[in-house]
């Protein structure tokens, strides 16, 4: 079967057909030598040309009339949110290393690969302008990885959310008998690239004291939680229409927990609070996770305790396996069962 789909596959592919397949790239401090190596290598589609204003968009521009100007490099999240590029590669002189720092700061929470073109070298590139392109950072949980993972949200997302339906039928009943609002709360959160999105919950507060902007976070005990509102939270029942957001590709089963933007550790915005907080944003966010199976959830009251959780998860990201993902859902499943560190 792989041999009969391979072929077929490869004939289609072939005569460069193959090159609409390839990373849409933007290209920072290119010139026009430069370019033209890049254009010679194979894999990669040339989207436009970013880079520090004082560079002078008009120049550039005339300077490689095919190619648009994309504008500066902070302009670089904005167009990978928009899915119009997946790359960036950093044709910089070395003296410019402090602006690399910049660029990579910039890009901390985009899921985009980052590649570095290096002038001549043996894999010189025929003709004017010849390098290579090194790779500095790849997307977290990407390529083939990316499609196992989603493919693991789709199956068994689809499944639990088969099982539960019932269960949230009469969950649902429940809250609209006890009290008056919405059966869901939605709020916005964080989600893959920065990307803000609508995460779905059961509503456990009531509905005239609820919270949507996160500007006080529930405590153990909230006077503004509904009888039936304590339990869910106890329970984590609350959460089970989040697995709507995992099969709309919003949100996987196990990630880093998503935020609402503003949310504070202490006195601090989480984005002030840790240094590498945004780097979480670089994988869509979970319904657990590992820092939620390590017990680290519920109100962050000092920063370390948001340092401890952002470790966590990104120790989540470096070690990512199926097997890691079908660890974390079993000890959630147990944690759940016992009700243990909710609110």
């Amino acid at each position: 079967l792989v041999a009969g789909t391979r072929l077929p596959l490869r004939l289609a592919l072939g005569g460069g057909r193959a090159l609409r397949f390839a990373p849409r790239a933007v290209v920072v401090g290119a010139d026009a030598g430069t370019l033209r190596a890049l254009r010679r290598l194979s894999g990669l589609r040339l989207a436009g040309i970013a880079g520090d204003v004082a560079a002078g968009a008009a120049a550039m521009t005339l300077a490689h009339p095919s190619l648009p100007w994309l504008g500066p490099i902070e302009a670089i999240p904005g167009l990978a949110r928009r899915g119009a590029i997946e790359m960036v590669v950093v044709a910089l002189p070395v003296a410019a290393s402090e602006r690399l720092a910049d660029l990579r700061a910039v890009l901390e929470e985009v899921p985009v690969t980052l590649g570095l073109f290096v002038p001549g070298g043996e894999a010189a590139v025929p003709g004017a302008g010849g390098g290579r392109l090194l790779a500095l950072a790849d997307v977290p949980i990407g390529g083939a990885a990316g499609v196992l993972k989603r493919a693991e949200d789709l199956l068994l997302g689809g499944l639990a959310l088969l099982l539960a339906a019932l269960p949230m039928l009469l969950i649902a009943l429940a809250i609209k008998v006890e009290s008056p609002g919405p059966v869901l709360f939605r709020q916005t959160r964080t989600g893959r690239g920065g990307r803000v999105f609508q995460v779905l919950k059961f509503r456990t507060m009531q509905h005239h004291l609820a919270d949507p902007g996160a500007r006080t976070q529930a405590r153990a005990g909230d006077c503004r939680l509904t009888r039936l509102g304590a339990w869910l939270r106890r329970s984590s029942a609350d959460e089970l229409p989040q697995l709507i957001n995992v099969l709309r590709g919003e949100m996987s089963l196990v990630g880093p927990r998503p935020h609402a933007p503003g949310t504070r550790a202490g006195d601090l915005p989480f984005e002030l609070a840790d240094e590498h907080y945004a780097a979480r944003h670089r994988v869509r966010p979970g319904i657990t996770g590992l820092a939620q199976v390590r017990g680290l959830r519920g109100p962050t009251e000092t920063e370390e305790k948001l340092r401890r959780r952002v470790a966590a998860d990104l120790e989540y990201i470096e070690r990512w396996s199926i097997w890691l993902d079908l660890w974390v859902l079993a000890r959630t499943a147990a944690s759940v069962l016992a009700m243990r560190n909710a609110l």
